[in-house]
Formats: structure tokens, sequence, C-alpha cells
């Protein structure tokens, strides 16, 4: 249904910038699948990325959340796919129904200490039918 990648300015994620990633729901029968897609290279210098979540739905205040992305294990060894450049998947909500049909926008903003992050390449979102 919806599938979106955003290239991060110079590979350097700034503490103020948010990536928005809006899409419209028409059938509210349907669960779906909601994922955060995080690309990284090995300039990124932490194991975990905290992120700020905001959901704007077409009815309602906005929602928000605190997502950490564990990127690597305790050794350093990158949990993505790739060689130079690793793609991670993390889960935002699974069987999930929208309790309104129309026009939604998912942001999401650094929560690290860094003011500019290096490292992240892109960040991605999808909207799928949960199978």
């Amino acid at each position: 249904m919806y599938d979106q990648y955003q290239a991060i300015n110079n590979i350097t994620w700034e503490k103020d910038k948010e990536y928005y990633f809006t899409f419209e729901v028409k059938d509210i029968s349907v669960p779906y699948d909601l994922t955060l897609e995080v690309r990284n290279n090995n300039l990124y210098p932490y194991q975990n990325l905290w992120l700020f979540c905001s959901e704007e739905q077409p009815i309602g205040p906005l929602r928000r959340d605190t997502i950490e992305c564990i990127l690597a294990d305790e050794f350093g060894k990158w949990h993505g796919h790739g060689i130079s450049l690793y793609q991670s998947s993390f889960p935002i909500h699974s069987q999930y129904k929208f309790p309104y049909a129309g026009q939604y926008t998912f942001s999401f903003r650094q929560g690290m200490r860094d003011d500019a992050l290096k490292g992240i390449q892109e960040i991605g979102f999808s909207v799928r039918p949960s199978h």
C-alpha cells in the first residue's frame, strides 16, 4: 500500500530535522503492518538509535512515541543486511487497524544526544496489509 524512503542530508541527521511520511487509508477493515526501515553505514558510532515518532490521524489528537532501534550487537556487528550499507527493519505496529479512513502522517526525529548524527543514510516507512 505504501513504501517510501527519504535520504538523510549529507548522511548527517540534524537534531531538529524531522522526516515525514504521508499516506491515505481507504479500507479500515483491513489490518496493516507498519514498519520503519533504517539504512546506516559504518560511520554510525552507536549500537542503537532512539527516535521520536509522531502519528497524525485524520481525526483526533497527535500521538507520540519513542522508539529504540537496535542496529548492532554488543560487539559492534551490524544486525542489518548489507556490506557497507546496512538495512534494518523495525516493526512499529502489526495487525494494526486504522481507526479512520483518510490521510495519516508519521514523522520521525532522531532522539540521540548528538546535534549532528552521522552514519544514517536513509529512513523508510512502509504500510502493508497483514498476512
